[in-house]
């Protein structure tokens, strides 16, 4: 059980010091290294999300780096999204989920390889229309619902080159979308759970939440130390090794 504490760790750490992709590390972590069953673990990942995203989240709130006109735009629909995409799993066997998860990962790699650039970055352009945000986060939030991630890493490039946002407003509104998504799904999670008999570890979720709080205030306490560039490709370069591993597992199983 000790790899699975570093590895909520980690993930802390990754959400502090990316503001994304940690959070697509928790339902591998809880698959492979604490042995839950993939819904399972996929549920505990929404619960896991939300509470470190609130905590993340409020220290951009108190800095007025949340803009809360599009958490409403994109986060309702988010959440609507979200409960959707719960629904769904009852049509989708583990092996699809954990393939679906995998595609993510690959997508957040070429992401990351490929960050935003600084003058998107740095500067406010014109907000896309409302009904396209809103599309936008429905879209997100049924990936949320369905496998189980913050998708913070699809957020984040959607807010500040779609939603016409600053890097630092995007990071900030996206914790705060991420949580209320989340919540949602897992929410619309535990009658799936009900219908397979299968039932939440809280003791592993509070655990985990403790750790990757932790984990969350260190990265942010060493952001500014290291070379976020060089971290986001080393970090896209995990992602592909890691979505080649589930690939691996679950390919066979749908031969």
């Amino acid at each position: 059980m000790l790899l699975a504490w570093i590895g909520a760790l980690v993930i802390g750490i990754t959400l502090g010091l990316l503001g994304s992709g940690g959070s697509i590390l928790t339902v591998p972590v809880l698959t492979y290294l604490v042995g839950q069953e993939t819904k399972v673990a996929i549920a505990g990942s929404l619960m896991i999300v939300g509470i470190i995203s609130v905590f993340s989240a409020i220290p951009y709130a108190r800095q007025k780096l949340v803009k809360w006109r599009t958490v409403v735009l994109f986060g309702v629909p988010g959440m609507i999204g979200a409960s959707a995409g719960a629904w769904a799993a009852h049509f989708v066997s583990d092996a699809i989920q954990m393939l679906i998860f995998a595609a993510l990962m690959l997508i957040a790699a070429f992401l990351m390889f490929r960050p935003v650039k600084l003058d998107d970055a740095n500067q406010e352009h014109a907000e896309r229309a409302m009904y396209k945000i809103a599309l936008d986060g429905f879209i997100v939030g049924a990936v949320t619902g369905l496998v189980g991630v913050g998708g913070g890493f699809l957020i984040i490039p959607a807010l500040v080159l779609l939603g016409g946002l600053s890097m630092r407003l995007a990071v900030g509104t996206s914790l705060v979308i991420i949580a209320v998504k989340s919540f949602a799904g897992f929410v619309s999670y535990l009658p799936v759970l009900h219908a397979l008999n299968l039932n939440i570890d809280w003791t592993v979720i509070w655990i985990f939440s403790a750790i990757g709080v932790v984990g969350g205030w260190l990265g942010h306490q060493i952001s500014s130390k290291v070379n976020q560039e060089q971290l986001k490709k080393g970090f896209a370069v995990f992602l592909v090794l890691m979505g080649a591993f589930i690939l691996y597992k679950n390919v066979p199983g749908l031969l």
